[in-house]
Protein backbone atom coordinates (compact mmCIF):
# COMPACT_ATOMS: atom_id res chain seq x y z
CA UNK A 1 0.00 0.00 0.00
CA UNK A 2 1.48 3.04 -1.37
CA UNK A 3 1.84 5.69 1.53
CA UNK A 4 -0.24 8.99 1.74
CA UNK A 5 0.91 12.46 2.12
CA UNK A 6 0.61 13.85 5.06
CA UNK A 7 -1.16 17.14 5.47
CA UNK A 8 0.23 20.14 7.15
CA UNK A 9 -1.85 21.02 10.71
CA UNK A 10 -1.56 24.53 11.80
CA UNK A 11 -1.65 27.98 10.24
CA UNK A 12 1.40 27.14 8.53
CA UNK A 13 2.99 30.58 9.77
CA UNK A 14 6.08 28.79 10.60
CA UNK A 15 6.22 28.66 7.35
CA UNK A 16 6.59 32.33 6.13
CA UNK A 17 9.89 33.42 5.50
CA UNK A 18 10.62 35.35 8.83
CA UNK A 19 12.16 38.83 6.98
CA UNK A 20 8.15 38.23 5.15
CA UNK A 21 6.62 38.80 9.07
CA UNK A 22 9.29 41.60 9.97
CA UNK A 23 8.08 43.94 7.08
CA UNK A 24 4.31 43.09 7.85
CA UNK A 25 4.96 44.31 11.81
CA UNK A 26 6.91 47.55 10.56
CA UNK A 27 4.02 48.67 8.36
CA UNK A 28 1.27 48.17 10.75
CA UNK A 29 3.33 50.41 13.02
CA UNK A 30 3.36 52.59 10.90
CA UNK A 31 0.37 53.27 9.44
CA UNK A 32 -0.24 53.51 13.19
CA UNK A 33 1.63 56.04 13.85
CA UNK A 34 0.19 58.14 10.44
CA UNK A 35 -3.53 57.55 11.17
CA UNK A 36 -4.61 61.05 11.94
CA UNK A 37 -2.71 62.52 8.31
CA UNK A 38 -4.32 59.01 6.75
CA UNK A 39 -8.34 59.84 8.48
CA UNK A 40 -7.83 56.50 10.28
CA UNK A 41 -9.37 57.71 13.02
CA UNK A 42 -12.97 58.53 11.74
CA UNK A 43 -13.53 54.89 11.36
CA UNK A 44 -12.74 54.05 14.95
CA UNK A 45 -16.01 54.24 17.59
CA UNK A 46 -16.21 57.63 19.46
CA UNK A 47 -15.05 56.19 22.55
CA UNK A 48 -11.91 54.74 21.18
CA UNK A 49 -11.01 58.51 20.33
CA UNK A 50 -7.89 59.59 22.96
CA UNK A 51 -8.69 63.12 24.55
CA UNK A 52 -5.60 63.90 26.33
CA UNK A 53 -6.12 67.64 27.99
CA UNK A 54 -2.11 68.15 28.38
CA UNK A 55 -1.93 67.43 24.68
CA UNK A 56 -4.39 68.90 22.70
CA UNK A 57 -4.26 71.87 20.98
CA UNK A 58 -7.81 72.99 21.90
CA UNK A 59 -9.10 72.88 25.28
CA UNK A 60 -12.00 70.03 25.65
CA UNK A 61 -15.62 71.36 26.88
CA UNK A 62 -14.96 69.95 30.05
CA UNK A 63 -11.88 72.38 30.91
CA UNK A 64 -13.94 75.34 29.71
CA UNK A 65 -16.53 74.81 32.70
CA UNK A 66 -16.36 76.06 35.86
CA UNK A 67 -17.59 73.90 38.83
CA UNK A 68 -21.09 75.26 39.98
CA UNK A 69 -19.66 74.47 43.41
CA UNK A 70 -16.52 77.01 42.84
CA UNK A 71 -16.46 80.31 44.28
CA UNK A 72 -17.50 83.24 41.63
CA UNK A 73 -14.63 85.82 40.65
CA UNK A 74 -15.18 89.31 40.99
CA UNK A 75 -13.65 90.20 37.91
CA UNK A 76 -12.17 93.29 39.38
CA UNK A 77 -10.37 92.14 42.16
CA UNK A 78 -7.98 89.61 39.51
CA UNK A 79 -4.31 91.13 39.66
CA UNK A 80 -3.65 92.62 35.99
CA UNK A 81 -1.58 89.88 33.84
CA UNK A 82 1.40 90.21 33.30
CA UNK A 83 2.41 87.35 31.36
CA UNK A 84 2.66 88.21 27.30
CA UNK A 85 1.68 84.80 26.12
CA UNK A 86 -1.94 85.67 25.31
CA UNK A 87 -4.70 83.48 27.39
CA UNK A 88 -7.01 81.19 25.34
CA UNK A 89 -10.72 82.56 25.30
CA UNK A 90 -12.91 80.19 27.27
CA UNK A 91 -16.37 80.23 27.38
CA UNK A 92 -17.49 80.27 31.13
CA UNK A 93 -20.60 78.67 32.90
CA UNK A 94 -23.01 81.64 34.09
CA UNK A 95 -22.04 82.58 37.59
CA UNK A 96 -23.52 83.04 40.63
CA UNK A 97 -24.53 86.70 41.64
CA UNK A 98 -21.94 88.39 43.45
CA UNK A 99 -22.67 88.39 47.18
CA UNK A 100 -24.06 91.81 48.82
CA UNK A 101 -20.36 93.00 49.46
CA UNK A 102 -19.18 92.81 46.28
CA UNK A 103 -22.22 94.61 45.14
CA UNK A 104 -21.76 97.21 47.39
CA UNK A 105 -18.09 97.75 46.32
CA UNK A 106 -19.15 98.26 43.11
CA UNK A 107 -21.53 100.87 43.89
CA UNK A 108 -18.79 102.76 45.75
CA UNK A 109 -16.42 102.44 42.14
CA UNK A 110 -19.49 103.31 40.28
CA UNK A 111 -20.28 106.68 42.25
CA UNK A 112 -16.40 107.52 42.59
CA UNK A 113 -16.10 106.96 38.62
CA UNK A 114 -19.25 109.55 37.69
CA UNK A 115 -18.10 112.48 36.09
CA UNK A 116 -17.65 115.10 39.14
CA UNK A 117 -20.15 117.90 38.95
CA UNK A 118 -18.42 121.11 37.13
CA UNK A 119 -20.80 123.55 39.05
CA UNK A 120 -21.18 125.09 42.51
CA UNK A 121 -24.75 124.21 42.42
CA UNK A 122 -24.36 120.64 41.58
CA UNK A 123 -22.11 119.92 43.87
CA UNK A 124 -24.66 120.45 46.84
CA UNK A 125 -25.31 117.10 48.41
CA UNK A 126 -29.23 118.10 49.03
CA UNK A 127 -30.95 120.59 46.41
CA UNK A 128 -34.60 120.12 47.87
CA UNK A 129 -37.75 122.26 47.35
CA UNK A 130 -40.66 122.13 49.37
CA UNK A 131 -44.04 121.25 48.32
CA UNK A 132 -47.21 121.70 50.74
CA UNK A 133 -49.34 118.54 51.35
CA UNK A 134 -52.00 120.46 49.23
CA UNK A 135 -49.68 121.10 46.03
CA UNK A 136 -49.92 117.75 44.45
CA UNK A 137 -52.50 115.85 46.44
CA UNK A 138 -55.41 117.53 45.02
CA UNK A 139 -56.85 114.34 43.36
CA UNK A 140 -54.18 114.57 41.20
CA UNK A 141 -53.32 111.68 38.47
CA UNK A 142 -50.48 109.91 38.24
CA UNK A 143 -49.33 111.31 35.09
CA UNK A 144 -49.78 114.97 36.57
CA UNK A 145 -47.53 113.66 39.20
CA UNK A 146 -44.90 112.14 37.62
CA UNK A 147 -44.83 114.84 34.98
CA UNK A 148 -44.23 117.48 38.46
CA UNK A 149 -41.56 115.24 39.72
CA UNK A 150 -39.55 115.66 36.14
CA UNK A 151 -40.25 119.36 36.06
CA UNK A 152 -38.57 120.14 39.51
CA UNK A 153 -35.41 117.63 37.97
CA UNK A 154 -35.07 119.60 35.11
CA UNK A 155 -34.80 122.87 36.98
CA UNK A 156 -31.77 121.68 38.99
CA UNK A 157 -33.50 119.83 42.12
CA UNK A 158 -32.46 116.96 43.10
CA UNK A 159 -34.82 116.60 46.55
CA UNK A 160 -38.55 116.53 47.29
CA UNK A 161 -39.81 117.96 50.67
CA UNK A 162 -43.16 116.78 50.51
CA UNK A 163 -45.81 117.53 53.16
CA UNK A 164 -47.63 114.18 54.48
CA UNK A 165 -48.94 115.46 57.77
CA UNK A 166 -50.32 118.84 59.07
CA UNK A 167 -52.90 119.65 61.70
CA UNK A 168 -53.15 116.21 63.51
CA UNK A 169 -54.04 114.29 60.07
CA UNK A 170 -52.48 112.28 57.45
CA UNK A 171 -52.39 113.29 53.87
CA UNK A 172 -52.66 109.37 53.00
CA UNK A 173 -55.09 106.50 54.40
CA UNK A 174 -53.99 105.77 58.09
CA UNK A 175 -54.91 102.50 60.37
CA UNK A 176 -53.81 104.37 63.28
CA UNK A 177 -56.35 107.90 62.27
CA UNK A 178 -59.49 105.44 61.92
CA UNK A 179 -58.81 103.83 65.37
CA UNK A 180 -57.45 106.50 67.18
CA UNK A 181 -59.69 109.02 66.01
CA UNK A 182 -62.61 107.74 63.74
CA UNK A 183 -61.53 108.87 60.43
CA UNK A 184 -58.55 107.51 58.33
CA UNK A 185 -57.24 110.87 56.95
CA UNK A 186 -57.63 114.28 56.69
CA UNK A 187 -60.52 115.95 54.55
CA UNK A 188 -58.74 116.38 51.26
CA UNK A 189 -58.72 114.57 47.74
CA UNK A 190 -56.46 112.38 47.03
CA UNK A 191 -55.21 109.06 44.82
CA UNK A 192 -54.67 106.07 47.55
CA UNK A 193 -51.28 105.76 45.28
CA UNK A 194 -50.04 109.55 45.00
CA UNK A 195 -46.85 108.63 47.28
CA UNK A 196 -46.17 105.73 45.57
CA UNK A 197 -46.17 107.46 42.05
CA UNK A 198 -43.72 110.00 43.41
CA UNK A 199 -41.66 107.95 45.12
CA UNK A 200 -41.42 106.12 41.99
CA UNK A 201 -41.16 108.72 39.70
CA UNK A 202 -38.39 110.49 41.78
CA UNK A 203 -36.24 107.08 41.63
CA UNK A 204 -36.38 107.11 38.54
CA UNK A 205 -34.59 110.16 38.11
CA UNK A 206 -32.36 109.41 40.73
CA UNK A 207 -34.17 112.13 43.14
CA UNK A 208 -35.22 111.76 46.95
CA UNK A 209 -38.00 112.22 48.42
CA UNK A 210 -38.76 113.17 52.33
CA UNK A 211 -41.80 113.28 53.86
CA UNK A 212 -42.20 116.94 55.44
CA UNK A 213 -44.38 116.66 58.88
CA UNK A 214 -45.98 120.23 58.33
CA UNK A 215 -47.29 121.70 62.03
CA UNK A 216 -45.56 118.63 63.52
CA UNK A 217 -47.54 118.52 67.17
CA UNK A 218 -49.46 122.04 66.75
CA UNK A 219 -53.20 122.31 65.45
CA UNK A 220 -55.06 125.18 64.63
CA UNK A 221 -59.31 125.72 65.16
CA UNK A 222 -59.68 124.61 61.78
CA UNK A 223 -58.29 121.16 62.82
CA UNK A 224 -60.46 117.91 62.01
CA UNK A 225 -59.22 116.78 65.79
CA UNK A 226 -59.47 120.63 67.48
CA UNK A 227 -63.21 119.84 69.08
CA UNK A 228 -61.38 116.44 70.31
CA UNK A 229 -58.38 117.21 71.33
CA UNK A 230 -60.03 119.94 73.58
CA UNK A 231 -62.77 117.52 75.06
CA UNK A 232 -59.78 115.29 75.98
CA UNK A 233 -57.51 117.58 77.34
CA UNK A 234 -55.05 117.07 74.99
CA UNK A 235 -53.54 120.72 74.81
CA UNK A 236 -50.93 122.64 76.60
CA UNK A 237 -53.29 125.23 78.02
CA UNK A 238 -52.67 128.87 76.51
CA UNK A 239 -52.21 129.82 72.53
CA UNK A 240 -49.07 129.15 70.33
CA UNK A 241 -48.03 132.59 69.59
CA UNK A 242 -44.52 131.54 67.62
CA UNK A 243 -45.82 133.71 64.09
CA UNK A 244 -48.27 136.66 64.08
CA UNK A 245 -51.21 136.35 63.13
CA UNK A 246 -51.43 132.58 63.63
CA UNK A 247 -53.21 131.33 66.89
CA UNK A 248 -51.62 127.52 67.55
CA UNK A 249 -52.59 125.12 69.49
CA UNK A 250 -49.80 122.78 70.91
CA UNK A 251 -50.74 118.80 71.79
CA UNK A 252 -48.85 117.90 75.07
CA UNK A 253 -46.78 115.12 74.06
CA UNK A 254 -46.32 115.13 77.61
CA UNK A 255 -50.10 112.82 77.89
CA UNK A 256 -48.99 109.21 77.10
CA UNK A 257 -51.75 108.80 74.68
CA UNK A 258 -50.79 111.60 72.60
CA UNK A 259 -47.04 110.39 72.76
CA UNK A 260 -48.08 106.78 71.67
CA UNK A 261 -50.06 108.61 68.84
CA UNK A 262 -46.90 110.26 67.55
CA UNK A 263 -45.15 107.30 67.35
CA UNK A 264 -47.54 105.08 66.15
CA UNK A 265 -48.15 107.43 63.40
CA UNK A 266 -44.37 107.47 62.26
CA UNK A 267 -43.79 104.03 62.64
CA UNK A 268 -47.42 103.33 60.40
CA UNK A 269 -45.52 105.72 58.00
CA UNK A 270 -42.18 104.38 57.04
CA UNK A 271 -43.70 100.87 57.28
CA UNK A 272 -46.63 101.95 54.76
CA UNK A 273 -43.57 103.60 52.36
CA UNK A 274 -40.53 101.62 53.01
CA UNK A 275 -38.91 103.62 50.23
CA UNK A 276 -39.20 106.87 51.51
CA UNK A 277 -35.78 108.93 51.63
CA UNK A 278 -35.87 110.57 54.77
CA UNK A 279 -38.75 112.23 57.05
CA UNK A 280 -38.65 116.31 57.96
CA UNK A 281 -39.80 117.76 61.08
CA UNK A 282 -39.83 121.64 61.56
CA UNK A 283 -39.86 123.96 64.25
CA UNK A 284 -43.55 123.17 65.47
CA UNK A 285 -42.01 119.98 66.91
CA UNK A 286 -41.44 122.32 69.76
CA UNK A 287 -43.19 124.35 72.85
CA UNK A 288 -43.22 128.43 72.85
CA UNK A 289 -41.39 129.72 75.32
CA UNK A 290 -44.47 132.21 76.40
CA UNK A 291 -47.39 129.75 77.25
CA UNK A 292 -48.35 130.54 80.54
CA UNK A 293 -46.97 129.03 83.40
CA UNK A 294 -43.42 129.42 82.19
CA UNK A 295 -43.02 125.40 82.12
CA UNK A 296 -39.41 124.29 81.46
CA UNK A 297 -40.68 121.40 79.26
CA UNK A 298 -37.04 120.28 77.61
CA UNK A 299 -36.34 117.61 78.98
CA UNK A 300 -39.35 115.87 78.99
CA UNK A 301 -39.62 117.01 75.05
CA UNK A 302 -36.25 115.47 74.49
CA UNK A 303 -37.24 111.71 75.69
CA UNK A 304 -40.50 112.02 74.38
CA UNK A 305 -38.78 112.66 70.44
CA UNK A 306 -35.90 109.98 71.23
CA UNK A 307 -38.45 107.67 72.18
CA UNK A 308 -40.13 108.66 68.98
CA UNK A 309 -37.07 108.46 66.67
CA UNK A 310 -36.02 105.02 68.54
CA UNK A 311 -39.51 103.44 67.16
CA UNK A 312 -39.16 104.76 63.76
CA UNK A 313 -35.29 103.21 63.38
CA UNK A 314 -36.45 99.81 64.45
CA UNK A 315 -39.56 99.65 61.99
CA UNK A 316 -37.62 101.52 59.40
CA UNK A 317 -33.43 101.69 59.63
CA UNK A 318 -33.16 103.02 56.10
CA UNK A 319 -35.43 106.43 56.65
CA UNK A 320 -33.01 109.25 57.80
CA UNK A 321 -34.84 111.53 60.35
CA UNK A 322 -33.72 114.74 60.08
CA UNK A 323 -35.38 118.59 61.60
CA UNK A 324 -34.69 121.93 60.01
CA UNK A 325 -35.46 124.58 62.98
CA UNK A 326 -33.89 127.72 64.26
CA UNK A 327 -29.93 127.74 65.22
CA UNK A 328 -29.52 125.39 68.40
CA UNK A 329 -29.47 128.26 71.05
CA UNK A 330 -32.84 129.87 69.79
CA UNK A 331 -34.51 126.20 69.53
CA UNK A 332 -33.96 125.69 73.22
CA UNK A 333 -34.50 129.05 74.48
CA UNK A 334 -37.84 129.72 73.33
CA UNK A 335 -39.29 126.10 71.80
CA UNK A 336 -37.77 123.53 74.31
CA UNK A 337 -36.38 122.02 71.66
CA UNK A 338 -32.72 121.50 72.49
CA UNK A 339 -32.23 119.00 69.12
CA UNK A 340 -28.86 118.39 69.45
CA UNK A 341 -29.42 115.68 71.69
CA UNK A 342 -32.84 114.05 70.30
CA UNK A 343 -30.60 111.79 68.04
CA UNK A 344 -31.70 113.11 64.48
CA UNK A 345 -29.69 111.91 61.13
CA UNK A 346 -29.06 115.63 59.85
CA UNK A 347 -29.82 119.25 60.89
CA UNK A 348 -30.85 121.90 58.56
CA UNK A 349 -30.69 125.30 59.82
CA UNK A 350 -34.07 128.05 58.84
CA UNK A 351 -32.98 131.05 57.71
CA UNK A 352 -36.49 132.73 56.57
CA UNK A 353 -35.74 136.10 58.07
CA UNK A 354 -33.16 138.78 57.31
CA UNK A 355 -32.62 139.53 60.94
CA UNK A 356 -29.36 137.68 62.04
CA UNK A 357 -28.93 135.65 58.78
CA UNK A 358 -25.15 135.50 58.71
CA UNK A 359 -24.99 134.46 62.08
CA UNK A 360 -27.93 131.60 60.63
CA UNK A 361 -25.49 131.15 57.97
CA UNK A 362 -22.63 130.22 60.36
CA UNK A 363 -24.66 127.96 62.22
CA UNK A 364 -25.33 125.97 59.03
CA UNK A 365 -21.77 125.35 58.04
CA UNK A 366 -21.43 123.65 60.93
CA UNK A 367 -24.46 120.91 60.10
CA UNK A 368 -26.00 119.67 57.36
CA UNK A 369 -27.33 122.79 55.22
CA UNK A 370 -29.53 125.59 55.34
CA UNK A 371 -33.35 126.83 54.38
CA UNK A 372 -34.16 129.93 52.87
CA UNK A 373 -37.61 131.05 51.53
CA UNK A 374 -37.99 132.68 48.03
CA UNK A 375 -37.96 135.69 49.25
CA UNK A 376 -34.38 135.40 49.84
CA UNK A 377 -32.61 134.76 46.36
CA UNK A 378 -30.67 137.75 46.97
CA UNK A 379 -28.45 135.71 48.59
CA UNK A 380 -28.39 132.46 46.80
CA UNK A 381 -25.18 133.68 44.71
CA UNK A 382 -22.93 133.35 48.25
CA UNK A 383 -24.51 130.62 49.59
CA UNK A 384 -24.09 128.37 46.49
CA UNK A 385 -20.52 129.42 46.50
CA UNK A 386 -19.79 128.91 49.84
CA UNK A 387 -18.40 125.48 50.04
CA UNK A 388 -19.08 124.83 53.49
CA UNK A 389 -22.96 124.49 53.24
CA UNK A 390 -23.80 121.27 52.20
CA UNK A 391 -27.29 121.39 51.07
CA UNK A 392 -29.99 124.82 50.50
CA UNK A 393 -33.28 123.92 50.79
CA UNK A 394 -36.06 126.46 49.42
CA UNK A 395 -39.27 126.71 50.88
CA UNK A 396 -41.78 128.82 48.98
CA UNK A 397 -43.72 131.08 51.15
CA UNK A 398 -45.68 132.52 48.14
CA UNK A 399 -47.54 129.15 47.81
CA UNK A 400 -46.49 128.57 43.95
CA UNK A 401 -43.31 126.59 43.97
CA UNK A 402 -42.86 125.77 40.16
CA UNK A 403 -42.95 129.52 39.68
CA UNK A 404 -40.49 129.75 42.55
CA UNK A 405 -38.24 126.46 40.98
CA UNK A 406 -38.29 128.12 37.60
CA UNK A 407 -37.19 131.34 39.38
CA UNK A 408 -34.72 130.07 40.95
CA UNK A 409 -33.20 127.78 37.80
CA UNK A 410 -32.96 131.29 35.61
CA UNK A 411 -31.47 133.10 37.99
CA UNK A 412 -28.28 130.52 39.02
CA UNK A 413 -27.91 130.56 35.09
CA UNK A 414 -27.65 134.09 34.80
CA UNK A 415 -25.04 133.92 38.04
CA UNK A 416 -23.19 131.24 35.77
CA UNK A 417 -23.53 128.77 38.94
CA UNK A 418 -25.10 126.15 36.69
CA UNK A 419 -25.88 125.49 32.73
CA UNK A 420 -28.80 126.05 31.40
Amino acid sequence: MSRQKKEPSGCGCLNIPISVILLFLGGCYWLFTQRDNLGITKFLPNYEQLNIPFISSKPTPEASIIPTSQPSINPTKVAPNVSSTPIPKTTLSPKPSPSPEIKNQKKQVAIKSKPVSQTPWEKKEIRGIYLSRYNITNNASEKAIREKVRYYKSKGFNTIIHGVWGNACTMYNSKVMQQTLGFKSCPNLFRDKWLDWLIDEAHKQEMEVHAYFEKGIKIDKNSPIFDLAIEKKWIVPGVDKTYAGIEHYVLDVEIPEVANFFKDILVEFVQKYPKIDAVQWDDYLGYHAELPGKVNRTDKLTKFIQQMIAAMKQANPSVSFDICHHNPYWAKRYFAADYQQWNVDRIFIQAYNESGFNEEVNYARKVDGIAISDRQFHRVEELIKNKEIQSILVFPIAGKPQDTADKLNKLIQEKNLKPG
